[in-house]
């Protein structure tokens, strides 16, 4: 397995791991229908927008496993809702063979460091509240600061903020 900056050519494959791990993350969770809709193509522009951005405080980064087959990525910038933390990581996702594999704390981690070399020092992540990962956050040491609601299809779902005050912290764990 290899954990690598994600660079042009790379959207097909991350859009395919993004919709594929919400298939099977919020299958339940999410209405069918939206996720019946989710195709790796409707991802797919913007995933390569975000590959042509050039906002130097975010980062994209996609793990490849032995095939050079992209199986997860991870993203992170700076904080988007006004929160009081510097960073955010804005999305994690696996492919399902691929979690509980420590292939999710490596991506954590690279974020992270990304975002300490930007001078961020705390950082959060949204989920939605019934996300299994959400154990994944607490184990990392994230706290639930903060909690809003959203609609999907015709269904509220509460989005629970995973925060980290210090980022040093994530290191010792």
């Amino acid at each position: 397995m290899r954990i690598r900056l994600a660079r042009e050519g790379d959207a097909q494959g991350i859009a395919y791991v993004h919709t594929e791990s919400w298939k099977t993350t919020y299958r339940g969770i999410v209405p069918d229908d939206a996720l019946d809709h989710l195709t790796t193509e409707s991802r797919l522009s913007q995933w390569e927008q975000q590959l042509q951005s050039s906002e130097k405080d975010q980062i994209l980064i996609v793990a490849e496993d032995l095939d050079g087959k992209i199986v997860g990525f991870a993203c992170g910038g700076k904080e988007r809702q006004a929160l009081p933390y510097d960073g955010e990581l804005y999305a994690i996702y696996l492919l399902q063979s691929y979690q509980k594999s420590g292939m999710g704390r490596q991506l954590v981690e690279r974020v992270v460091l990304h975002l300490e070399t930007c001078q961020m020092r705390s950082m959060i992540i949204w989920a939605l509240q019934q996300n299994p990962a959400c154990c994944f956050y607490e184990k990392l040491g994230g706290i639930p600061v903060h909690t809003k609601w959203i609609r999907m299809g015709k269904k509220d779902l509460a989005e629970v903020a995973y925060g980290w005050s210090d980022l040093t912290s994530f290191h010792h764990m």
